[in-house]
């Protein structure tokens, strides 16, 4: 029987791509790869996530720790930046620089946690609440409202990016959510001490 945290992190640890959505419908979405892996030297939960377009995947233009655990009936996701993060890019498929990413490499990102409830067959979560989760775009300071949907086939995610005196939006996905399938699993590579309790 195992927990929610431990099935969420099962699902989490996993590349995606949503090739099929980008080729059908290219003006409005590119070919984007999304990995997350285990990080086992660091906090329980800790996944690395590197977001890129298929077309220059040693180039993320999103990396970050994330590190999922229960709190009160439900979970969270906290999201952490890494300090120079260049220093990492290429990391999710580089076993040594991977290990060689510590706590002090990581800074809390303030409001940009997921707050996760399970669903039938996976989980979704948003951004906490508050327009707190403050994110520099061409310039301009905006708030991040995003969401997601996973399940075993895949993960659906939507960011939006919205003006914090005016809550207009300001850039993201103006033709609905991005589909990704699942391409990878690397839940083979969770710490099996993290999938207990």
């Amino acid at each position: 029987m195992s927990t929610p945290l431990a099935r969420l992190l099962r699902q989490l640890s996993a590349g995606f791509s949503n090739q099929q959505q980008a080729f059908e419908n290219p003006p409005l979405y590119a070919h984007i790869l999304v990995k997350f892996r285990p990080l086992p030297q660091l906090q329980p939960g800790s996944l690395l996530l590197e977001q890129s377009y298929a077309i220059n995947p040693a180039a993320p233009y999103r990396i970050r720790v994330l590190r999922a655990e229960r709190q009160g009936d439900g979970l969270i996701i906290h999201n952490q930046a890494i300090a120079d993060d260049q220093r990492f890019w290429g990391a999710v498929e580089d076993a040594a620089k991977r290990a060689s990413i510590s706590a002090a490499d990581l800074r809390p990102l303030e409001g940009c946690a997921y707050v996760v409830q399970e669903t039938a067959d996976g989980f979704r979560g948003e951004v906490e609440p508050g327009c707190r989760c403050l994110v520099e775009r061409k310039g301009a300071t905006s708030y991040l409202v995003s969401s997601f949907e996973l399940n075993a086939a895949g993960m659906r995610t939507i960011d939006r990016g919205h003006d914090p005196a005016t809550h207009e939006q300001l850039w993201g996905s103006l033709a609905g959510p991005f589909h990704f399938e699942r391409t990878e699993d690397y839940s083979h590579e969770l710490p099996s001490h993290w999938l207990d309790g």
